[in-house]
């Protein structure tokens, strides 16, 4: 308080932090348009009023609030979005007020403070699902780009690819709340809620893997079934059927353990012909349509 001629003139005090208490609603309350970017994020959005009072203080930038429900003693942080509620209102993201335990219509305390810069910080997904995204540490630090500050213990929620996910605060540094803009953060994951790890089967043990030199055959017989004479007689015995003959065609192994871009030569493997040489070398050739020809014709005498 300051004394000149008579007036007494009061000024406020530097560094005097702004504390007042809405009535608070959740994002879907909020008239206009769907404000989705506000249910995604971690910031809040208050009146003009709040503004106005922010603009006379001395108030360190980024605004970074306090949230507090007395009833619940309950308490988290937030940024600040835009100062376009109505009068006496504030309007809070869903997981937020499930965090404090608000109602539609609560009241909730305000009060601005300064938070340390984030250096850590450790979530835990509280499903199992978390775990099919293909890269979750970018995911995540794009969906925080939506926030201005964190709070251990809180349960945010992010959206990816039209479904949302809950993760613990676990653990942040250097403080139990700490603010997330414009900072290098490192991020660990806890394994989600209900994961459990794979139980070790039973090793099965590798089969002996065939010689190279071994190859797999397929035998194709020739001329299958019996003969049949075409005028409907019974053959004779010395139209029996022939022995079938059979072939046996060399067929390659497929190498199930090759490696892309890996070539190998195995030496040691002898040709194809060589093999089909082998086995059809017999010490007695059979020779196929055994027996005498017959003319159809009756000769003439």
């Amino acid at each position: 308080m300051f004394h000149f001629s008579g007036f007494n003139m009061m000024f406020p005090e530097a560094g005097r932090n702004f504390k007042a208490s809405y009535k608070c609603f959740s994002v879907s309350m909020l008239p206009g348009n769907e404000r989705q970017d506000v249910e995604n994020g971690g910031k809040i959005i208050m009146p003009p009023s709040a503004l106005d009072s922010l603009t006379r203080l001395n108030v360190e930038y980024p605004m970074l609030f306090k949230l507090i429900n007395n009833k619940k003693a309950r308490t988290s942080h937030a940024g600040v979005l835009e100062f376009v509620a109505d009068e006496g209102k504030c309007y809070l993201p869903y997981w937020m007020m499930d965090n404090l335990l608000l109602e539609e219509g609560d009241i909730l305390t305000i009060e601005s403070v300064s938070l340390p810069v984030a250096k850590f910080s450790k979530f835990q997904p509280h499903s199992t699902d978390f775990l099919d995204i293909t890269n979750p540490k970018a995911v995540l630090e794009n969906a925080l780009r939506n926030f201005a500050c964190l709070t251990t213990g809180d349960v945010i929620a992010i959206k990816y690819n039209k479904k949302v996910y809950e993760l613990c605060v676990l653990e942040t540094k250097p403080g139990n709340a700490v603010s997330i803009i414009e900072c290098d953060m490192n991020v660990e994951f806890e394994a989600p809620v209900g994961y459990k790890e794979p139980t070790t089967s039973k090793k099965v043990e590798p089969q002996e893997e065939m010689p190279q030199d071994h190859v797999m055959e397929e035998v194709v017989e020739t001329f299958k079934g019996s003969g049949v004479r075409l005028d409907g007689k019974k053959k004779k015995d010395n139209q029996l059927d022939a022995p079938v003959i059979k072939k046996i065609l060399a067929r390659g192994v497929p190498d199930y353990d090759y490696q892309f871009g890996y070539l190998k030569f195995d030496r040691t493997i002898k040709p194809i012909s060589d093999r089909v040489a082998e086995v059809d070398a017999s010490p007695a050739v059979q020779e196929s349509f055994q027996g005498e020809g017959f003319s159809m014709k009756k000769s003439r005498k």
